[in-house]
C-alpha cells in the first residue's frame, strides 16, 4: 500500500511537471512569418505573438521623436536563405522587393528610439503582434544593412 501511494504521487508529480513545461513553452512560442504568410492567414492569427521579416521601404519612414513612435512599411522577403542566395543574395533580393510594386506589404509601428540601421532596402526582423487594423506592433526591432556588408561579399554588391 505505501509503495502504491509513493508511486501514484511520483506520477502526479511527473504529470504536473510535463503539464508546466508544455503550457509555458506554448505560451511563449513565436511565429515566424513573411509578409505573405501574415496576409494570406488575415486575422487568425491578429494578438499571436509573431516574428516577421521584410524589406524597409525607405520613403514610409516616420518618426516622431516626441513620442518616440516610428512608422514604416515592410515588403515581402522570402524567408528562405537558399532561395535568397540563389536569387543573387540579400542585397539584390531586398533591392528587388522595394522596386516592386506588385508585393505585399504590411505597416509597422515601433515605440523606441530611431535605429541607426534604419533604411529603405534594409532587412527588418520585428517581434511583437498583429493589430486588428492590420498593422504590425513590434516590441522589438532588428535591422540587417546589406550595404554594411558589401564588403565582406563583393560578388552580392557587384550584382545590385
Amino acid at each position: 500500500m505505501q509503495r502504491t501511494k509513493f508511486f501514484l504521487g511520483g506520477v502526479l508529480i511527473l504529470a504536473s511537471v510535463v503539464y508546466l513545461i508544455f503550457s509555458s513553452t506554448k505560451a511563449s512560442a513565436e511565429y515566424f512569418m513573411t509578409v505573405d504568410e501574415v496576409k494570406a492567414e488575415g486575422t487568425a492569427i491578429v494578438g499571436k505573438s509573431l516574428r516577421l521579416s521584410g524589406a524597409v521601404l525607405g520613403d514610409t519612414i516616420q518618426y516622431d521623436p516626441e513620442t518616440l513612435t516610428l512608422t514604416f512599411d515592410v515588403a515581402h522577403v522570402s524567408g528562405d536563405n537558399s532561395e535568397i542566395e540563389a536569387q543573387g543574395g540579400l542585397a539584390l533580393v531586398l533591392y528587388q522587393a522595394v522596386n516592386d510594386p506588385s508585393r505585399q506589404r504590411v505597416t509597422v509601428t515601433y515605440v523606441g528610439p530611431k535605429p541607426d540601421l534604419l533604411r529603405g532596402e534594409a532587412q527588418a526582423i520585428m517581434t511583437g503582434k498583429l493589430g486588428e487594423d492590420g498593422i504590425f506592433y513590434a516590441d522589438e526591432l532588428l535591422l540587417k544593412c546589406p550595404t554594411k556588408y558589401e564588403q565582406a561579399v563583393p560578388e552580392q554588391s557587384a550584382s545590385k
